[in-house]
């Protein structure tokens, strides 16, 4: 083993667009923009808002998966998956979003094997169509998949953790892992926490890092991008 595992997000990080938001502007019925700014504005947590908004998609299964077929990822990402799988850098995907998207999104690129973490879309009971259920969730946290149980689980074995996100999603999981390829608002995170890191635009970028974090050769890196952001 390497010494090290990786916990991914996949929504925005490994996935070009938001899933979720693609399906909502598509088939998601009148309330859920309200559900929307109540958590932007922290009045409930991401597990209820999609909750909420998962009961307001008005779609077939043949839709769905007719759309999650115009859907993409990262370019690089399979290589880098190669990559991690040469220097023995287990991945595991942690996502506040819907399992069946990932996995239909994944399958075309013959990666839908990758361990997830993510909310559980499931048929509902008429009139409802679809709901949402989050067998990764914890004990007060407010979000569907909770990344910070994934990390405990992660540095469990013993191995350092590295995440990669982007987004709000992310943040609390950051503060306890050992360090971060950042993209969007998390970097703005990591460098107000301290937190270190190195910022990407993409999986070309964490291709080319991942093998010196594992040799050890990045970290002098990371300090300067936390020293030139103090």
């Amino acid at each position: 083993m390497s010494g090290w595992n990786i916990l991914c997000d996949f929504d925005g990080t490994i996935s070009v667009e938001d899933v979720i938001d693609s399906l909502l502007d598509r088939f998601g019925r009148p309330g859920w923009e309200a559900l929307e700014r109540d958590w932007r504005a922290g009045r409930i947590g991401s597990r209820e808002c999609m909750s909420g908004q998962v009961e307001l998609l008005q779609m077939t299964r043949a839709e769905l998966d007719e759309h999650l077929r115009t859907l993409w990822i990262d370019h690089a990402f399979p290589g880098f998956v190669a990559k991690a799988r040469e220097l023995n850098v287990p991945i595991r995907i942690v996502s506040d979003g819907l399992d069946h998207a990932i996995h239909q999104i994944l399958g075309r690129y013959g990666l839908d094997d990758l361990p997830l973490a993510a909310n559980h879309l499931a048929p509902a009971t008429p009139p409802k169509q679809w709901q949402l259920t989050s067998p990764f969730q914890a004990e007060g946290c407010r979000s569907g998949t909770c990344k910070c149980a994934c990390v405990a689980q992660a540095r469990s074995t013993g191995a350092r953790t590295l995440l990669i996100g982007d987004g709000a999603s992310d943040f609390c999981a950051a503060d306890h892992v050992d360090f971060v390829f950042a993209k969007h608002r998390l970097i703005e995170h990591c460098r107000a926490a301290g937190i270190p890191y190195m910022p990407i635009t993409g999986f070309e970028d964490a291709l080319e890092f991942l093998p010196r974090l594992v040799d050890g050769t990045l970290a002098h890196h990371a300090r300067y991008h936390e020293a030139a952001a103090a």
